[in-house]
């Protein structure tokens, strides 16, 4: 239908030329000319003949905006002919113009020239060959004019066609750019959301299911102490819920508000009193004097301390401990958990808690290393760069 549309319209231009072209020819005949004070001699009337030839030169607009050169130079042929025989129309007529624009709009400048050259040269010869010779250069002046307007119509138009297609294929390709920047986002949100989540279940499910244990041992011998750990139980499960609906949260807009703060360095004494309550013995170690750090890296430091201390909490076994130091350097935050235990990860690959904690700390340019100690046990260290002691 796109074909056949622009088809259907020329083909209309086509039968309104050659209507208004040949009224022209009609009503330009000697007599008239004559009138006008222009020399007709050797001019030939209108007759049947020079309405076909009209015709003929008129047709190939149908086809100006598929073949627009090739549709000129079928024009010529009648055209020339109607010259030779002394009718004296030229290119001058209203197809000319209508293929001369067709060629400069739809057709590269070298193809645009070539038609502009061919019409000015036909239109020159019929001047100095033909019956129109006659004609003052002032009316030479306004036909040169005329074809050169036209021509530049066209060529105006095909390079304003020629800016719009640029602007919209800019246009769709930063849509698509910003498409593949927004998915990439997503991706990275939810890569976050996913750490952060499985950070928080991690660890307090891992102390939930040690103190459920501990409380299943003594409940029969020593109801008190089962009842602490119910109690604790129950304590880490509201912390659990807590952390989930903050992190949740995020995803909606109307929970802003109800956002608590993340947790950090400062809530590492908290975390080593409730590995403490779940029967993990754990010292924490502040070396240096603490300075300000960017709430990411804070961030990942309390996670790598968290996942670290679940890790000994899980595989370490009965009786470990575990110590946390944390050093504050100029240019260097130093985070590391050992613990004492048989090195139960050892066994296995990683699991995503340790892979989420090394994308973190890649994320703010540090180093982590994570294996065995030398003297038994397991450890995970990590260390992140500080700018200008920050």
């Amino acid at each position: 239908m796109r074909v056949g549309r622009p088809l259907f319209h020329d083909t209309v231009l086509a039968v309104a030329v050659a209507a208004a072209s040949v009224a022209l020819f009609v009503l330009y005949d000697p007599e008239q000319l004559r009138a006008q004070g222009v020399l007709v001699d050797g001019m030939r009337a209108p007759d049947a003949l020079g309405v076909t030839l009209v015709l003929l030169a008129c047709a190939p607009v149908a086809v100006r905006r598929r073949w627009p050169l090739g549709a000129m130079c079928a024009a010529l042929v009648p055209e020339t002919l109607m010259t030779g025989l002394g009718y004296g129309t030229g290119l001058a007529g209203v197809a000319g113009l209508v293929l001369l624009y067709s060629v400069a709009s739809y057709r590269g400048l070298a193809m645009a020239l070539c038609g502009l050259t061919l019409s000015v040269v036909l239109y020159v010869v019929s001047a100095v060959a033909g019956p129109v010779a006659a004609l003052r250069w002032s009316d030479h002046l306004v036909v040169a004019v005329v074809l050169v307007a036209v021509w530049g119509a066209g060529r105006s138009l095909r390079l304003r066609r020629a800016y719009l297609e640029e602007l919209k294929d800019r246009a769709a390709r930063l849509e698509r750019a910003h498409a593949a920047d927004t998915r990439a986002a997503r991706a990275e949100e939810r890569s976050r959301i996913a750490r952060e989540l499985h950070d928080v279940v991690a660890h307090h499910v891992t102390v939930m299911t040690v103190q459920a244990s501990a409380a299943r041992r003594v409940l029969g011998s020593d109801p008190e102490l089962a009842n602490e750990a119910l109690s604790a139980i129950e304590h880490t499960g509201r912390m659990a819920l807590t952390e989930m609906r903050d992190i949740v949260g995020v995803l909606r807009t109307d929970a802003r508000a109800e956002l608590g703060p993340q947790p950090g360095m400062r809530d590492l004494p908290a975390l080593v009193e409730q590995m403490r309550e779940a029967g993990l013995e754990t010292l924490l170690r502040v070396a240096g004097e603490p300075g300000p750090v960017p709430a990411g890296v804070d961030l990942a430091a309390y996670r790598l301390v968290q996942e670290g201390l679940t890790n000994s909490l899980r595989h370490a076994g009965a009786g470990a401990s575990a110590v946390v130091t944390v050093r504050h350097e100029p240019h260097e935050l130093d985070v590391r958990v050992e613990d004492d235990g048989r090195g139960g990860l050892l066994s296995g690959e990683p699991g995503h808690g340790l892979v989420g904690i090394r994308e973190r700390v890649a994320l703010y340019g540090g180093v982590l290393s994570i294996g065995p100690r030398s003297g038994g046990g397991f450890e995970v260290r990590a260390r992140f760069p500080l700018k200008d002691g920050q």
